[in-house]
């Protein structure tokens, strides 16, 4: 699967326009991917909670758990879903709202110079084949559209916002991941 990024979107991607973002602040650019996981209601895959929340069209009524995130305005630019389909909320070259309080590199507001992925699962549940190929596939295009970023630039939510964050959790298998992307892992 190749993949391109035009105009800060990806060409592939179903488009479902967030109102979470904003432009990016001056001379602030793309450097840093954070991968994220999400599953609405919690635990459950499938269907478009995920895709309505970040849209602020979320049925507060439809689950018990949508009232504890009634008031929370949050976006990714891009969602894996469990079968590989890629929606993309907010543009890439705009800030969206994925990080929240978050260090990197010995900087802080993540929001301003990462691009964030959400990958539909939990901490605990395996990821799909489906989606490391298209994971994969993601970060090429996006190493390539923007000359900041790189294979060795990557983080974890729970690396950017620790004690706050877990995710993409346990399941995620960082190891694999590299090395689709060409990152070599360092004997212990």
């Amino acid at each position: 699967m190749s993949l391109v990024v035009q105009d800060g979107w990806l060409k592939d991607a179903r488009r479902a326009p967030s109102p979470n973002f904003e432009a990016r602040p001056d001379g602030c650019e793309p450097e840093l991917l954070v991968i994220h996981n999400i599953s609405l209601p919690p635990g459950e895959f499938g269907g478009h909670c995920i895709e309505e929340f970040f849209c602020n069209r979320l049925d507060w009524d439809a689950h018990p758990f949508f009232e504890e995130i009634r008031d929370v305005r949050v976006s990714a630019h891009l969602l894996i879903r469990r079968d590989g389909e890629l929606i993309q909320f907010v543009s890439f070259d705009d800030r969206a709202w994925h990080a929240g309080q978050s260090h990197y590199a010995g900087r802080d507001n993540c929001n301003d110079f990462s691009i964030g992925i959400e990958l539909e699962g939990t901490d605990v549940a395996a990821y799909t084949e489906h989606q490391y190929q298209a994971l994969q596939a993601v970060s090429l295009a996006l190493f390539a559209a923007y000359p900041k970023m790189a294979p060795t630039r990557v983080a974890g939510h729970a690396d950017i916002a620790p004690g706050r964050k877990t995710d993409p959790g346990e399941a995620f298998d960082w190891a694999r991941y590299r090395r689709t992307i060409g990152v070599q892992e360092v004997p212990a």
